[in-house]
């Protein structure tokens, strides 16, 4: 790949997002965040990234919205969305694939293992999209 995959991380919390930022944009990623909702939707829909970090619980919009309505979207579809949420209620991860998520993982996720996850979906996407 030579230019590196864009991620969108949408959290509102802003350390989590800054941690998220530094960790990907030091595993060679660029990395945009959006700190609500509205703003992650209105970035995501504007600039296409090629994977999606989303939390739940978000203000203005929450994050099981911003998935279903990207994913059942026929222009944004095909973006990656990992759901990373404190949330771990058997419920909330069955929603989240339901609404189109890749994957659900809980918080705190070691940066590691997340950047391990997001390199197996980018992949797996760039397969599908060749």
């Amino acid at each position: 790949m030579s230019t590196p995959a864009r991620i969108l991380v949408v959290d509102d919390e802003p350390a989590i997002s800054q941690i998220l930022q530094v960790g990907l944009e030091r595993a060679g990623y660029t990395v945009e965040t959006a700190a609500d909702g509205q703003e992650g939707l209105m970035k995501a829909r504007e600039n296409k990234p090629d994977l999606i970090l989303l939390d739940l619980m978000l203000p203005k919009l929450d994050g099981f919205k911003i998935c279903r309505l990207l994913k059942f979207d026929e222009r944004y579809r095909h973006i990656p969305i990992i759901i990373l949420s404190a949330r771990d209620q058997e419920r909330d991860k069955q929603l989240a694939l339901e609404t189109g998520a890749n994957l659900f993982l809980v918080k705190p996720q070691p940066l590691a293992a997340l950047v391990a996850h997001v390199e197996a979906l980018l992949k797996a996407s760039s397969e599908v999209g060749s």
